[in-house]
């Protein structure tokens, strides 16, 4: 046992020494803010990452020279653990657009509890004391309406805004959850409701915020989470982390499923999972867990029709018919991926009548879920002549004049691809975590070390078969290429004005859902390890993260 230990001793006396390293940061936090209690959540943060460390040793290692367990035995317990510590060192509200999908959560949550989810204006109605979370430090006055809902009159001053719990994540914003939600403090807004003889905990508040425009299958994991703090009663703070606790279980559940089904590249999947984007947006309110979830399966159950199982049935039909169908509507542009259906062959559906049949069905799940719900999006696309940018109160590009224009098209998306592709690269794997937050980012050293990861456990093993065939593999990259085209070209007109030279809006992590299969695309007959590093790779990337959630940490310590 001491032998397989040895090699390891390295990798986490170095995690050791960073960590006492980054105590120090977090030390320079607490001479300024005197809270320090920051000093004992940080010290139980390592020694928990250690402890799951040491177990990970035993999974991915077998140092305890027992059974050896698989990886899709491994993954849940590993997914839940560091998206667990994802979900703390990064509180509720603190994703992309959390805010957006937290709301979009309460109101479907209010639905399946059989409760009035909006007022008379549309606004999600929510718990009085749930109002902090949107504004958490009491910048705005309330006045109550004529149907008894409470509502904002405005900011206090004119200079005062909403700040959402996690929005812009601070050192307070830990003081926050530990007054408030550890030790059952009370929420700035409280004084405001007594001052008006109102109990917060009985009235219902409408939110400021607009909900996100798509299938309410999309928030059912965080809607299920928020429903159960709800009837428990329990505070603003553990309403969120349940939500968010939810959204996370859905995640490895259905990733754990997808690496199941898969004959080959489990360890690709395994990889993309521990990304630390992946494990940022797991344990976050957003949909892009469904996205992810859903696409990780449906590549999964297509790789295996098209390279293991011998027969397509009409359960796999029925189960990729119901992944597009949820996963469609989020982002319109993963429709290409039904493209890889055409990986399996005819002769495994029983003839072309079965296929066709087969294929309409699937296709036609997706539209039929496109047009309930995003059919006023697609309208405005194909007939809005002058569309205008809202965030930058500028023009921008319409469907129609792109057609007219297609050198302009090639130029915007040539000079994209080489001015934006170091960005796309850098936060698909983890720079600019929280709400595209660049002072908390994964160090590009660790960003480098991710890539390789991933490069590493896409080549193939000694012994490995090839699977796929050069032509499915050409296949694949071309509808990955799609996938990235399509994400620019939507994000062309629906966030880009006329004035910019490049595409704006596109995101790394809208890569995330078909990374793993272009990864196992990559596995050819001209690279060949010589070793199976697999499982040693896995816990290389397992440490990572341990490294990468301290560090963050000690870095909110330090934004007093």
């Amino acid at each position: 046992m001491m032998k397989k230990i040895k090699p390891w001793l390295a990798v986490w006396a170095s995690m050791a020494l960073l960590a006492l390293a980054h105590f120090r940061d977090v030390r320079r936090g607490i001479d300024i803010t005197g809270d320090g209690w920051l000093a004992s959540w940080y010290t139980v943060l390592v020694f928990v990452i250690f402890l799951g460390a040491g177990a990970a040793g035993v999974l991915f290692l077998n140092l305890a020279g027992k059974r050896q367990w698989r990886l899709e035995q491994i993954y849940p317990l590993a997914g839940l653990f560091l998206g667990g510590l994802y979900l703390f060192v990064l509180p509720p509200l603190s994703a992309p657009d959390e805010v957006s999908h937290y709301i979009s959560s309460y109101q479907l949550s209010s639905r399946l509890m059989g409760r009035q989810a909006v007022s008379r204006e549309g606004k999600v109605l929510v718990r009085g004391m749930d109002w902090f979370l949107e504004d958490t430090e009491g910048n705005y006055t309330f006045y109550k309406d004529e149907d008894n809902i409470w509502k904002v009159l405005g900011a206090q001053t004119e200079d005062q805004d909403w700040k959402a719990l996690g929005y812009e994540l601070r050192e307070k914003t830990y003081r926050m959850i530990h007054d408030i939600g550890f030790l059952g403090g009370e929420v700035p807004q409280k004084e405001m409701f007594e001052e008006k003889g109102e109990d917060i905990a009985g009235q219902t508040a409408a939110s400021i915020h607009l909900t996100v425009v798509t299938t309410p299958v999309a928030y059912a994991p965080q809607a299920l989470g928020i429903s159960l703090a709800r009837v428990l009663c329990l505070d603003s703070i553990w309403l969120a982390y349940m939500g968010r606790l939810f959204n996370l279980v859905f995640f490895v559940a259905l990733t754990t499923l997808a690496m199941r089904r898969l004959p080959f590249g489990k360890e690709v999947l395994f990889g993309v999972a521990l990304l630390p984007m992946t494990l940022n947006l797991s344990a976050s309110f957003s949909y892009d867990v469904m996205i992810m979830g859903c696409l990780f399966y449906f590549t999964a159950v297509c790789i295996d029709l098209a390279c293991a199982k011998e027969k397509a049935g009409w359960r796999d039909i029925a189960i990729l018919m119901l992944l597009m169908a949820a996963a469609g509507p989020c982002k319109m542009i993963y429709g290409v991926m039904m493209g890889l259906c055409l990986l399996i062959p005819v002769k495994k559906f029983g003839g072309w009548k079965k296929w066709a049949l087969s294929a309409t069905a699937v296709a036609g799940a997706w539209a039929v879920a496109m047009i309930l719900v995003n059919s006023r999006v697609i309208t405005n696309y194909v007939t809005e002549a002058e569309p205008v940018v809202e965030w930058a109160q500028e023009a921008g590009y319409s469907l129609s004049f792109l057609l007219r224009n297609p050198g302009k098209l090639i130029r915007i998306f040539y000079q994209t691809i080489l001015w934006q592709t170091e960005t796309y690269h850098l936060t698909m794997i983890g720079s600019y975590l929280g709400n595209l937050d660049q002072g908390l980012d994964v160090p590009y050293l660790m960003v480098v070390f991710f890539t390789f990861c991933l490069m590493a456990l896409s080549l193939r093993k000694p012994g490995e078969s090839l699977l796929l065939t050069r032509g499915r593999r050409v296949w694949i990259f071309v509808v990955c290429a799609a996938c990235v085209a399509a994400a620019m070209g939507s994000m062309l007109l629906a966030w880009t004005p006329v004035s910019s030279k490049i595409i704006n809006g596109v995101q790394g992590r809208y890569f995330l859902p078909f990374l793993p299969v272009f990864l196992m695309a990559c596995k050819n007959d001209w690279l060949i390890l010589t070793k199976d590093r697999n499982r040693s790779i896995l816990y290389l990337m397992f440490c990572a993260n341990g490294y990468t959630l301290f560090r963050l940490f000690s870095v909110v310590c330090m934004r007093t």
